[in-house]
């Protein structure tokens, strides 16, 4: 700029300083006063807030300063002489108060000491503002470095490419080509930027926080207008108390949840940029195609970041390639479709060797900045696994494109949880002191040496190979979450689910957990379980716990061999019907006393005086009818909840700890196993068995009544509550036999009532009482037994909450066409012969109990098993011609023996007959 030029300017802000304030104030809220009634009210209370900061700015300068005018009279103005000497946080809270008193502001102001505000549409609005832009834009091609490849074509003497990008120059950009009706200074740009790392990362960068950003969050809550001296000299106090104030200019390291991209910004330029709709943006949009351009750029870019991940050890650098993350997956996803088989999986190959703290941070930036990209992007990530799904001949955990975007997706899962609502890490009871001390497995009564031979006091789960380092590094686990932003069943990928060879990736994973140096490193699914379905979930469970049974009869084949005892490879149970329950429990208790191995054995039930042996049908029995049993509030160690219909423990039960140990055991054979049982448990149960404690959003689903009562004092901010509520720290309940029990939340709770300011506090420890303490022997026990069976297995690590509760009560979705698409047919049937279709039409009329029989009758067992009925492997098999004879079944291979029945009447009047009384005879 010339002296001459300067000279003018300096002039002319003089004489814009001697006007009015008055005048100053018209003309600035003149165009926003007259744009209010064409948009939304969210629109224009944002361009206010924008105004207001605009205007405080100003004042903030003009006292640290002034306005240019040596000859200046206004006493607020710094060109004066009339202001002393300030700070920056003095002068910002000085300025707070200008703007409540209205006071006089100068008209000329200075444009490099102005901070940008974050509100670009009001900055884009003014004509002068948009020259500006294309001269910086210009002044920067005219300086910036050139290379070989950027070269213009022959023709042009010269031309040079941005070294960053930002909203202005983006603008600035896509203006330039408009008016000239060339993409050339696109192109040029943009295939230079977005193929450097160096330009990627300096580019979109967010402005730094100034003491007028830190004292208006202080003052959100209050009438600016309104503001008392004592309000201004507690938010100065603030200010000169706050770190941020007090570290500015100086580098420290980025907090993990924070990032310096100006993520707003990045997604209105790339909307502009890409030509698509804007509702909040009043900008010209790009009419050139340059999705392509961008598209091989960003594949050359990831091809160097991953190459630079696989040399790069400082971690300044590898922050650079954080930032570059963030601003390329915000790219991609405001059109993922343009991006999905290019750029979209060549920076899936970059970001999957991103160290584990870099993964930690990109997770938490997703969270707190881009959730608008978490679908978008998980659809994407889908997509390439299901494209390459489909046509591939190798084993999925080789497919590298697989893999990859699995690895990302662990990322984005980690980041969807973290969005959401996630339980305090204080929940979260460590494994080894979880149980209760003493002995769970004996009587109160027994001697030392029975007390020894328990060799479970400290039971927990050792199924995983090791802790997942990302969790670790994010400080939370799946289990934790306890409303993503996303629903979790959104990773689920069934194409992958149901192409996995589980038997292949489970023996990845055990060579995984034998390999604790990762020398033979196979990429296995189980350790990414989130993506897989709870039916192919539940293969892998399959597979471990076949594999113990089978390793536990080998064992002790191999040692009753050596010593000359009598083989026992199997956990053998024989129980009479008329004792079912004590006869099991006798029978597990010793053998937890004298072997507490012998449960990782393969389960077979006996009953005594009955003929049949255990193919699974039999044990399936058992388990039905035990939980009949054990469950009925006539029992005593449970009570119904009438309002949901669920099972709770009883608090005041008459039963030792040794009887609920055993019932955590049965309860835990049955997963291992694979069978299914008739229970009803609250969700908070199985957040329980995987260690954590229930908390006040569980009684939502264990008492409603009890969680809207209470959320309703929550909610409630009237001043009387100690009047209204009349409630103390000491709470009333029943027991089974209705007699009122009182019990003191805290020390002296009788004495203390329930205020506004301990309500919360009120509510946390009701809430931990009922959930935990009251029954903190009884579950504690339960728990113990539960995991003496389940220890070993991976199931803490492939099942969260839900899907434990899928795995032990099986699916509710009854469907009985997709039992009739998945049954096979023997010894002369087909589905096109006449009595099958008379079969499946009768069954598709019955009640659902009488469908609820018929499966009992076939496979032993009334649930749905999980993924639905498509994965029960039914057989009709013909037996014999027409008779008089009822139909019969195997349970154990889920085979129905069904005549050949000359008629539809007949038919159906045997079948019911024969699904009625079936308990207790027939079932082989």
């Amino acid at each position: 700029m010339s002296s001459e030029r300067q000279n003018k300017d300096d002039d002319s802000r003089a004489s814009e300083g001697s006007s009015s304030s008055s005048a100053s104030q018209d003309t600035e809220t003149l165009p926003i006063a007259t744009n209010l009634g064409c948009i939304s009210s969210e629109k224009e209370e944002e361009m206010k807030r924008a105004a207001v900061k605009k205007r405080i700015e100003r004042y903030f300068y003009q006292l640290l300063e002034g306005c240019g005018n040596s000859g200046c009279g206004n006493r607020f103005c710094a060109s004066s002489g009339k202001v002393p000497a300030l700070t920056p946080d003095q002068a910002a809270a000085r300025a707070l108060q200008l703007f409540a008193e209205e006071a006089k502001l100068c008209a000329a102001v200075h444009p490099s000491k102005v901070a940008r505000t974050e509100d670009s549409t009001l900055s884009s609005s003014d004509g002068s503002m948009a020259e500006r832009r294309k001269d910086e834009a210009s002044r920067s091609q005219s300086t910036s470095h050139v290379t070989p490849s950027q070269t213009a074509p022959r023709g042009d003497t010269q031309h040079t490419t941005e070294t960053h990008l930002d909203e202005d120059i983006i603008q600035a950009l896509v203006e330039t080509s408009l008016e000239k009706n060339s993409p050339l200074p696109l192109i040029r740009s943009l295939g230079a930027i977005f193929s450097s790392t160096d330009a990627v990362a300096a580019s979109f960068r967010a402005r730094a926080v100034t003491p007028i950003d830190l004292l208006l969050r202080k003052a959100t809550q209050k009438d600016l207008r309104n503001l008392t001296k004592e309000d201004l000299r507690s938010l100065e106090g603030d200010l000169d108390k706050d770190e941020d104030s007090s570290c500015a200019g100086k580098e420290t390291p980025p907090e993990t949840h924070e990032t310096d991209v100006d993520v707003l910004s990045l997604r209105r330029s790339v909307k502009q940029l890409f030509g698509i709709d804007d509702p909040d943006a009043n900008k010209p949009k790009n009419t050139f195609p340059v999705f392509e351009l961008v598209n091989n750029a960003l594949q050359t870019l990831a091809t160097s970041l991953k190459i630079d991940l696989e040399i790069t050890t400082q971690r300044e650098a590898v922050e650079d390639i954080i930032r570059t993350f963030v601003i390329v997956f915000e790219v991609i996803c405001i059109a993922p479709a343009e991006f999905l088989e290019g750029a979209l999986t060549r920076m899936c190959s970059a970001a999957a060797n991103l160290p584990t703290w870099a993964q930690g941070r990109l997770a938490w930036i997703w969270a707190r900045h881009c959730t608008p990209i978490l679908r978008p992007l998980l659809e994407s990530l889908q997509q390439i696994i299901t494209l390459q799904v489909i046509p591939t001949m190798i084993p999925v955990q080789d497919n590298e494109t697989i893999v990859n975007a699995t690895k990302v997706m662990k990322i984005l899962y980690y980041a969807d949880i973290l969005a959401g609502d996630v339980d305090p890490g204080q929940l979260r009871e460590d494994d080894a002191t979880s149980t209760v001390s003493g002995t769970a497995g004996v009587g109160a009564d027994e001697d030392l040496e029975a007390t020894a031979r328990w060799s479970f006091d400290e039971v927990k789960f050792t199924g995983a190979a090791r802790a997942d380092p990302l969790a670790q590094e994010l400080g939370v686990q799946p289990v934790d979450a306890r409303r993503p932003f996303l629903p979790l069943s959104e990773f689920y990928n069934e194409s992958l689910s149901d192409t996995i060879e589980m038997d292949y990736d489970y023996l990845n994973y055990k060579n995984l957990h034998m390999d604790e140096k990762n020398m033979n490193k196979k990429f296995c699914f189980m350790l990414y379980s989130f993506i897989l379905t709870p039916a192919t979930k539940t293969l892998a469970l399959y597979y471990d716990s076949r594999i113990r049974m089978y390793s536990e009869r080998r064992i002790n084949l191999f040692t009753t061999h050596l010593s000359g005892q009598t083989p026992n490879p199997y956990l053998k149970l024989k129980v009479r019907r008329e004792h079912l329950i004590d006869d099991a429990l006798i029978e597990l208790e010793m053998i937890t006393m004298e072997n507490p191995k012998d449960l990782k054995k393969q389960l077979v039930v006996e009953f005594m005086g009955e003929q049949g042996i255990d193919e699974g049908g039999v044990s399936k029995e058992f388990f039905q009818l035990i939980v009949e049993q054990i469950f009925n509030p006539d029992y005593g160690m449970f009570i119904n909840q009438e309002d949901t219909n669920t099972m709770w423990f009883n608090s005041t039960s008459f039963e030792n700890e040794a009887q609920f140990t055993l019932i955590g055991i049965v309860l835990g054979l049955a997963i291992y196993n694979n069978i299914i049982l008739a229970v009803n448990f609250p969700k908070v149960v199985y957040r329980k068995l995987l260690g954590i404690r229930g908390s006040f959003p569980d009684l939502e689903d264990w008492n409603p009544k009890l969680y809207r009562s209470l959320k309703a004092m929550l909610e409630d901010e009237d001043s009387d509550m100690e009047t209204v509520y009349m409630q103390t720290f000491e709470i009333n309940y029943q027991d089974v036999f209705g007699n009122v029990l009182r019990h003191e939340l805290k020390g002296n709770g009788r004495e203390i009532a329930v205020t506004q300011d301990n309500k919360r506090e009120f509510v946390d420890l009701y809430s931990d009482y009922l959930l935990n303490g009251a029954i903190e022997r009884q579950f504690g026990a339960f728990r113990k037994g539960f995991r003496m069976v389940t220890d070993e297995s991976p199931l803490a690590l492939l099942f969260r909450p839900e899907e434990v509760e899928l795995l032990v009560c099986g699916s509710k979705e009854f469907d009985f066409e997709e039992l009739q698409a998945a049954t096979d047919y023997d010894a002369g049937y087909t589905a096109d012969t006449p009595v099958i279709k008379n079969f499946w039409e009768i069954v598709h009329a019955l009640p659902v109990e009488n469908q609820r029989q018929l499966l009992e009758f076939t496979t032993g067992s009334d649930r749905v098993p999980v993924g639905g009925l498509s994965r029960l492997k039914m057989v009709i098999s013909r037996n014999g011609p027409d008779s008089d004879r009822l139909p019969t079944s195997h349970t154990c291979f889920n085979v129905l023996l069904l005549p050949e029945y000359n008629t539809k009447e007949k038919l159906k009047r045997l079948l019911l007959k024969a699904i009625s009384y079936c308990k207790g005879f027939g079932m082989l």
